[in-house]
């Protein structure tokens, strides 16, 4: 008989907020954003659409669609950003500034990750538009991978950090920027070692497995995402800076939901969906590598302070309690398979505002 709710171990957290979302559009919206804003007070949300969310209209038109889509009484608020080209100008980084919903930039290189074909061929081409970023301190979301077919899989988060992004962070000296899903030693040092306006966000399928799990019995295509797994080494760097309570390092989930059947195709595509329970994920995660003291203010304080936001006053609290994931979860007229399908899970969401 399993512990009733009121006597089992609870773990009480200033609400915390998502740094890195995708939430997709329309149906699949609808779908995927109700697990996040039961959740999550706010969250960076992702502008590679089809098309992709290149001017600041779009971005506003891109927010009132989310609005929209929110449950009755929820009480979420989505953070935008402008997906960078080879052709941004700093006149749209400026009107995006101050139109006060748009949150940061992402870079994407040409092709790196899912609808990044529009995305950036040549750093160069961007001097106007990141000038103007950092005059008017919009951040800087940085897709962290070279699409070089020479470079192998496993080593383009480190040679894009070598060629592009180190060189980037040494020019544009006033510019914050935002390693997303680091995922190997190479950039937790990059990070950890830089200078004051660099951060990372961390995603809980990078804390939680290593490039194992992705053929553990099988090839697994609902882990499959870029940048992909790394080695247990790679996993233990990033764990060792949250031990360390490192603050440049916060919550970024990176979900991106896809329907089952275009991640079990010939071509899967990348991303992982883990919007379903993702507080909990971490909260698995921390406890597993017995740092979860340190969940706090890696899901409430870092981030907000990075993007110079108030910390959320309200309180979320999880419940240590089993229980198994749903296989599958409704997508549309289709469905998708969550993070962690069919297993069982430590802690549960047991209140939210």
């Amino acid at each position: 008989m399993s512990t009733p709710v009121s006597e089992a171990v609870t773990l009480t957290l200033r609400r915390p907020d998502d740094w890195h979302l995708h939430l997709r559009d329309a149906e699949a919206l609808r779908a995927v954003l109700p697990f996040t804003a039961a959740r999550f007070a706010r969250a960076i949300i992702m502008p590679n659409l089809d098309p992709p969310v290149t001017t600041t209209v779009a971005a506003l038109s891109y927010r009132g669609r989310i609005r929209a889509a929110l449950p009755r009484g929820a009480r979420f608020e989505p953070l935008m950003t402008l997906y960078l080209t080879d052709e941004t100008s700093a006149e749209e980084i400026r009107l995006a500034r101050d139109s006060g919903a748009v949150a940061g930039c992402k870079l994407y290189p040409a092709g790196a990750t899912t609808h990044s074909a529009a995305g950036v061929r040549d750093v160069a081409n961007l001097q106007a538009a990141l000038e103007a970023m950092m005059e008017v301190d919009l951040p800087l979301l940085v897709h962290g991978e070279v699409v070089d077919a020479r470079v192998d899989i496993f080593e383009r988060e480190a040679r894009f950090i070598e060629q592009v992004l180190a060189p980037l962070v040494e020019r544009y000296a006033r510019l914050r920027v935002v390693l997303e899903h680091v995922s190997t030693r190479h950039g937790v040092e990059f990070v950890r070692s830089a200078r004051t306006g660099v951060a990372a966000t961390v995603t809980p399928q990078h804390l939680l497995f290593n490039r194992n799990a992705l053929f553990a019995g099988g090839l697994r295509p609902h882990l499959y995402c870029l940048p992909v797994l790394k080695s247990e080494s790679d996993r233990r760097s990033i764990l060792e800076a949250l031990a360390a309570g490192d603050p440049r390092f916060f919550l970024g989930t990176d979900s991106a939901p896809h329907a089952r059947h275009a991640k079990e195709s010939a071509c899967g595509c990348a991303g992982v969906f883990s919007a379903h329970a993702a507080l909990e994920l971490y909260a698995e995660a921390f406890e597993r590598d017995g740092i979860l003291p340190r969940l706090a203010a890696f899901a409430g304080e870092f981030g907000a302070d990075f993007y110079r936001l108030p910390r959320n006053e309200e309180r979320i609290t999880l419940v240590k309690q089993s229980w198994t994931l749903p296989e599958t979860y409704p997508f549309g007229d289709t469905e998708l398979v969550p993070l962690g399908a069919g297993k069982p899970l430590s802690w549960r969401l047991q209140s939210a505002p």
